[in-house]
């Protein structure tokens, strides 16, 4: 039986009452207001992924409203955006990320000192989605919208810890088992075979640090869905790069006590897989790179680590030999479970990492600082009105798209009989 704990509280399912948390979040929702936040490209919407998750949404009772934060190239697409959505029962609010009003409002924002106009990606996605979320709720989470095993519970469970104020949590991290295909094989190769090895590569080289345990507690530091406090989102600095999830656990442990995070286990998971990439400034490469930028940055913060290239050379060495030590135990794991395993690709997967350590270190020694977002508090010192202008522009796009449809849709009238009815 798996009733481990370790620094960070974790939450297993023993085959919760999920029934039950569903009804005592709608008792908590009034004084404890719900809302889910969707990155997501236009794309997402052409793939059966994301219907399946408004499917579960329109089930979710408890949820108060849903921001999606969308990047689409034309006013089409983001009509078409307002069109899928519509089934909600929720408060919907899609926020045009790159559309004109919100590029106007960033312009604004630049004109007086902040600069966000060059950020694109999941990270300012997730920023703004932030802004308009606190306006409306106290508990928020946030999950990807090509999430292929999708259910109502993944929002109960991530939400309910926040909500119910006598647990005392701040922050929950989901975990889960990447598993999937046919034949069945493990998945979440960056996790697996990139950041494992290297926290136990780093601890041999650094010794035994806080923030090294901190994020060995969490089973799956990676996954893109996680639940916080609006008052949590306010005070927390984005990643603008391929390293959020695990910088945004950076920022958490700068903010949070220990004992207010969780993780929570939401079972099986599957979404759809980046390549490894061709170079380090691609696929599961560029996250790797963009992972150990994020990992050497703070523990150099809070540990006063001071990284020097004889470590990175050790760490290539220490990195690739505890990698290759995992493939083994994986190959005994998978076997045992009929699971389908490729020891060699699992090996060019390691090859891979291992030669972006060194590219990783070099740019970090030339850019330390790093690509973070200034947190929502920074935003309002600048301009104090500006998540509501930012919800007044995302409910303008929304109008402007539904007036469009309902001219294209009005019946057309031959002047004839234009003449005849006058």
């Amino acid at each position: 039986m798996d009733y481990k704990q370790d620094l960070i509280t974790t939450i297993h399912d023993y085959g919760c009452d999920l029934e039950y948390l569903k009804s005592r979040m709608l008792e908590l929702r009034e004084e404890s207001p719900t809302a889910i936040i969707i990155p997501a490209l236009y794309e997402e919407l052409e793939r059966p992924a994301l219907a399946q998750i408004r499917k579960h949404l329109k089930a979710c009772s408890f949820i108060d409203t849903i921001v999606v934060c969308l990047y689409a190239n034309t006013a089409e697409q983001y009509a078409k955006a307002i069109d899928f959505f519509a089934p909600l029962p929720q408060k919907v609010r899609i926020i045009w990320e790159n559309g004109p009003r919100v590029r106007r409002l960033l312009e604004e924002v630049k004109d007086k000192g902040l600069n966000l106009l060059e950020l694109k990606g999941k990270g300012i996605a997730v920023w703004l989605g932030l802004g308009v979320a606190t306006l409306e709720a106290n508990a928020i989470a946030l999950h990807d919208a090509d999430i292929l095993t999708y259910d109502s519970f993944y929002p109960v469970k991530l939400l309910y810890p926040l909500m119910e104020k006598e647990l005392g949590i701040a922050f929950a991290k989901a975990y889960y088992a990447r598993i999937g295909g046919n034949p069945q094989r493990f998945h979440g190769r960056v996790v697996r075979l990139f950041v494992t090895p290297l926290l136990s590569a780093l601890t041999d080289i650094f010794g035994e640090r806080n923030y090294l345990r901190y994020l060995h507690s969490f089973r799956y530091p990676l996954s893109g869905e996680f639940a916080l406090t609006s008052d949590l989102a306010l005070n927390t600095r984005i990643p603008g790069n391929w390293g959020l999830e695990i910088g945004l656990l950076a920022e958490v442990y700068r903010n949070v006590s220990h004992k207010r995070i969780a993780q929570v286990d939401l079972g099986m998971f599957d979404h759809k897989h980046q390549t490894l990439g061709d170079s380090p400034d691609r696929g599961l490469q560029k996250m790797c790179r963009d992972i150990l930028r994020s990992v050497l940055r703070t523990l150099t913060e809070t540990e006063q680590v001071v990284v020097s290239m004889d470590h990175i050379q050790a760490l290539r060495v220490k990195f690739r030999r505890e990698a290759q030590n995992f493939t083994r135990q994986y190959f005994v794991d998978a076997r045992f479970n009929g699971f389908h395993y490729d020891r060699h690709q699992e090996e060019v997967a390691i090859d891979c990492f291992e030669r972006v350590i060194l590219q990783a270190a070099e740019q970090y020694s030339n850019n330390p600082a790093g690509d973070q977002i200034p947190d929502w508090t920074r935003a309002l010192a600048v301009m104090p009105d500006m998540r509501e202008y930012l919800l007044a522009a995302s409910e303008a796009d929304a109008a402007e798209a539904r007036e469009k449809k309902k001219l294209l849709t009005l019946p057309r009238v031959s002047p004839l009989e234009f003449t005849v009815a006058s």
